[in-house]
């Protein structure tokens, strides 16, 4: 029977962990991409809509919020129904909104639609859950970070090809009006193919889909050396479990202070660059889009030092990792938001933005780690903390009227938020025994 992959063989799409992980990863790609679209085309649609600051930033809290819920939510789905469907049903429901704020006609309609739209930041949850059941525990952070990294950059991607793609569409001949529009259909069109790719070539786990699997009465293999999917209650029961162990509370926050302000600046970053520092769309596009695209390798590099680091055995270098990686992000985030120029503001960018990706990937390279029995709620919960985070920066930023001076304060907080890390720190006996694991996997 086939069991968890122990290595990452990029280039081999036979075996079940490899169709996940590189699907999942495209999915996730897909989804962050169309999650993203609107931000790099908001100074013509402010513009268009004549949105003011509160309007904007509304818009920006909007774009996160919904995906606090619907993280909560797919953890516990993905437990009971697995990955394969809850992905592809994600897609397919995701798509709605995609298209629908094409057709906005007015800033109330548009708020909506990019309420909506926020699901589909849930997807990395689900991406997080699929490579976890899929790898064993020497790469499993690795895997993680790779997939949530290569997933992430659509971000960036979207960044920087949104406002190419509206260019192209006006120079076929329709106005700048409509060929916003028209650009952000695209998104959405990508992501129902995508669910039908990930309905038809993925499975749950490395022995097959859960519902087939519990019908013939197998047990489901656990994360690591537990049975995994098989918490009496369900979904529901996993979310409990998970709900009160503390760590999952102290990872919830810190998630908040490293995806929380990948999101925020996801979100602003584009009409910063021409607000503040007067750059076209175009440039201020790539400026931001370089930011997301950090993820390639930043979230992979966290999640594979963390792997490379805790191969002793010792759960607690991961949280050290996570400790310094907190800090550079909120240091390098202050060095960004006192930027007098725009050359220094996107070097500062760059540096602040590596240490936030590498911050996420270490994240979820000590999720697997937390409780093996509710890994879905697990992933789900510390995965909301950042649309949490994304959301409170959203409010600061409303409440003060000012980017530089949310940025600065920003900075320090996600610095203390590195405390929780620290107090996230395991005990004796549970580094003991993922040492045994590691041992076990080699």
């Amino acid at each position: 029977m086939a069991s968890k992959a122990h290595s990452i063989q990029l280039f081999n799409i036979s075996t079940p962990p490899m169709r996940a992980f590189h699907l999942t990863w495209m999915a996730f790609f897909v989804c962050f991409f169309a999650w993203f679209a609107c931000a790099p085309l908001m100074p013509i649609i402010k513009g268009e809509f004549g949105l003011s600051v509160a309007q904007i930033a509304n818009i920006n809290i909007a774009a996160v919020a919904i995906t606090i819920l619907v993280r909560l939510v797919v953890g516990p789905l993905c437990d009971h129904f697995g990955p394969r469907l809850t992905y592809t049903g994600l897609l397919l429901v995701g798509a709605i909104p995609v298209i629908g704020v094409a057709f906005a006609q007015s800033y109330e309609s548009f708020l909506f639609f990019r309420l909506g739209i926020g699901a589909a930041g849930a997807s990395f949850v689900i991406t997080q859950y699929h490579t976890s059941v899929m790898f064993g525990p020497r790469v499993v952070g690795t895997a993680n970070a790779a997939a949530a990294g290569w997933g992430n950059a659509g971000g960036g991607v979207a960044q920087a090809v949104m406002p190419l793609l509206m260019t192209a569409m006006v120079m076929l001949g329709v106005s700048e009006t409509l060929g916003w529009r028209a650009a952000l259909i695209v998104p959405g069109v990508l992501m129902i193919v995508m669910a039908g790719v990930y309905y038809r070539y993925t499975q749950d786990c490395p022995q097959g889909n859960y519902r087939e699997l519990r019908a013939a009465g197998i047990t489901i293999e656990g994360k690591y050396s537990g049975k995994y999917g098989e918490v009496q209650g369900g979904a529901w029961s996993s979310f409990k479990l998970a709900a009160m162990n503390y760590r999952v509370w102290l990872l919830f926050i810190t998630y908040g202070a490293c995806f929380g302000i990948e999101i925020f600046i996801h979100n602003i970053a584009a009409i910063y660059y021409v607000d503040h520092f007067q750059l076209s769309l175009a440039q201020a596009g790539m400026a931001a889009g370089s930011f997301g695209l950090l993820a390639l390798f930043g979230r992979a590099l966290g999640g594979w030092t963390s792997d490379q680091l805790a191969a002793s055995g010792s759960l607690n270098k991961r949280i050290t990792l996570l400790f310094v990686l907190m800090l550079g992000e909120g240091a390098g985030l202050l060095l960004f938001a006192n930027a007098a120029s725009a050359t220094l503001a996107i070097a500062a960018m760059l540096v602040f933005g590596l240490f936030t990706h590498m911050a996420c990937g270490a994240t979820y390279a000590i999720v697997p780690f937390i409780d093996k029995r509710a890994l879905g709620g697990v992933a789900g919960i510390i995965g909301a903390g950042g649309n949490v985070g994304a959301v409170a920066a959203g409010f600061l930023m409303k409440g003060l009227g000012n980017t530089q001076q949310t940025l600065s304060i920003l900075g320090v907080l996600v610095a203390a938020s590195a405390l929780c890390a620290l107090a996230a720190r395991f005990s004796e006996s549970r580094v003991e025994e993922s040492s045994i694991v590691a041992k076990l996997a080699a």
